[in-house]
């Protein structure tokens, strides 16, 4: 598994698409729903991407997948914070949908990822 750039990686512009779709959703709330659900929203969706870029900074392999896993941790936090918005009546079904779908997508993805790296030197 061998790539130039971090951004060059399938699922880093995955998670950068997700965390974009989900900032632009958010700055739209009003601002009690922003500062508590969406500030929470907006770091965990950013935190998947972040954490895979971070990892390909480490050049130790254990170090990489520490980053990995606190960026799969992230992703499940994301889905946990989608569900509180679309609870409380911040999003549509429609927009909770598509981004379920889309972390649901990235999820087999970033474990293959790991899986990957688990195997490699």
């Amino acid at each position: 598994m061998k790539y130039d750039q971090i951004e060059d990686l399938r699922i880093v512009k995955l998670a950068e698409e997700i965390a974009d779709r989900i900032w632009g959703m958010v700055i739209k709330w009003p601002y009690f729903a922003k500062d508590t659900v969406g500030k929470q929203l907006v770091r965990a969706a950013d935190s998947i991407g972040a954490n895979i870029s971070e990892g390909y900074g480490r050049h130790h392999k254990n170090d990489n997948l520490r980053f990995l896993f606190i960026a799969r941790g992230s992703l499940q936090e994301t889905k946990y914070w989608l569900k509180r918005a679309l609870q409380r009546d911040l999003m549509t079904e429609a927009e909770f949908s598509k981004l379920i779908n889309c972390l649901t997508n990235l999820a087999p993805q970033l474990n293959a990822f790991i899986n990957a790296k688990r195997k490699s030197c």
